[in-house]
């Protein structure tokens, strides 16, 4: 069987030059995955949670809005890169929010001043087990 051969036309040419650049990658959505799984399981640290957190969000907008404006493919991956940053932000924040909460309450203030007039480890030990206690009442 043979197949009749035709020329290559100018509208050929251009054809597979706009395909070939369809098939680049979307290194944004790629970035915004990568750095939202990383802030996701580092989130309770402010760099990997809050950093790499708000890096993933913007890195996946932008990535998805070039995938919807049809410059580049992986739309789907730059939302997940978006969403799975936002949590880990989100998860951070509130995580460093308990500790600022903590490190600045009446009961830590007084545990911190025990534990500095404490001459001794039993001494220190018992500045620790006072603070537990007004922590639980």
């Amino acid at each position: 069987m043979s197949f009749p051969e035709h020329p290559a036309s100018s509208g050929d040419a251009h054809q597979t030059h706009h395909d070939a650049g369809m098939r680049r990658s979307n290194g944004m959505a790629v970035a915004a995955l990568v750095l939202g799984i990383l802030a996701v399981l580092l989130f309770w640290t402010v760099i990997g949670g809050a950093l790499l957190g708000l890096l993933a969000l913007i890195f996946g907008i932008i990535g998805a809005r070039r995938a919807r404006g049809g410059r580049a493919p992986r739309r789907g991956m730059s939302i997940v890169g978006a969403v799975l940053g936002a949590l880990g932000l989100i998860a951070s924040v509130v995580i460093i929010a308990i500790g600022a909460s903590i490190l600045n309450s009446d009961e830590f203030k007084d545990f911190d001043d025990c534990v500095q007039h404490a001459d001794s480890q039993s001494e220190r030990d018992a500045c620790a087990d006072d603070f537990e206690r007004d922590v639980n009442n």
